[in-house]
């Protein structure tokens, strides 16, 4: 097969698109469509201050590869969530991708800076460790993009439609009307925008190998189970016989239904009395995760 560009030896085939490339227009392609969906969405301009979260994946660092190229400045923050050789191994490779381009990383340890890990939670909370990573993702996250115009994500193609159809099959109206490329800042929450969600997750594993981004290739550990995988592994049996059925999902549904799904009744956002960021009780669910991973006796308890 050949390059549709240059007619050479195509490197990667994109059935969707019924086309294949040769490395440097495959490079140009995925640059392209990250440069497309910026611009579709309207998601910022370039004099705009961005961080991204990296996490020493294939997505994140591709990205963060993809924005400079387009002449975006970002910097980064990469959360350390303590789960042993995974999170030092993965903060390593992003330290280095950082250093040999001169790019600004900030590192949140959550051990250090909060007094807990991920498993320490994850044992104390009665619910599953990927649901107190998100959650405490999402709050140090916004914690980190204050004083940025927009908090960039490296949620890809296939991450997306995945969250879609668990929420479809679910029904989870809420979650379906805040499923979206942009989410505007509101009440001490970050503008956040997805810029990869038109490229799926080999065509980042492939850029990045043909760009030379050395990155995090082992799963979590503590991923084993993951709705949102599982979800990911159907579609893509989906996609191996209708090729393009998972970009069809997503744009489908940003396009004719997602306006169909309204967020509920906006509720007024308190200020928590520990941390101050923004909260619908007295404290935040981040503060009351931290409570019971550092004082869980206390909490038993009580």
């Amino acid at each position: 097969m050949n390059c549709r560009v240059c007619k050479q030896r195509a490197a990667v085939e994109i059935r969707r698109h019924n086309a294949a490339f040769c490395p440097d227009h495959f490079v140009e392609h995925v640059q392209r469509q990250v440069a497309r969906t910026i611009h579709d969405y309207e998601m910022f301009g370039p004099d705009d201050r961005l961080l991204l979260g990296v996490s020493g994946g294939k997505d994140s660092l591709a990205l963060w590869d993809i924005l400079t190229g387009l002449g975006y400045a970002v910097d980064g923050v990469y959360l350390h969530l303590g789960i042993g050789e995974y999170s030092s191994e993965s903060l390593i490779l992003t330290e280095q991708f950082a250093a040999e381009r001169d790019l600004a990383l900030r590192v949140v340890d959550l051990p250090v800076d909060y007094g807990f890990s991920i498993p320490q939670a994850a044992a104390t909370q009665g619910r599953s460790a990927c649901s107190v990573c998100g959650l405490s993702k999402r709050y140090l996250l916004n914690d980190a993009a204050a004083g940025y115009d927009a908090l960039v994500m490296g949620h890809n193609l296939d991450d997306e439609a995945a969250t879609l159809l668990g929420n479809v099959l679910k029904w989870n109206t809420e979650y379906l009307g805040r499923q979206a490329p942009v989410l505007p800042a509101v009440e001490g929450l970050a503008r956040k925008v997805k810029p990869l969600i038109r490229v799926a997750e080999r065509e980042t594993a492939a850029y990045a190998v043909l760009r030379g981004i050395e990155y995090e290739v082992e799963e979590c550990p503590m991923v084993a189970g993951n709705t949102i995988n599982r979800l990911k592994e159907r579609m893509s049996v989906l996609e191996a016989n209708s090729p393009g059925v998972k970009q069809q999902f997503l744009f489908g549904f940003f396009e004719r239904g997602a306006g169909h799904f309204e967020v509920g009744e906006k509720t007024e956002l308190g200020s928590c009395r520990s941390c101050g960021s923004p909260t619908t009780g007295d404290v935040c669910a981040f503060c009351r995760v931290r409570d019971r991973a550092t004082h869980p006796l206390e909490v038993r308890e009580s």
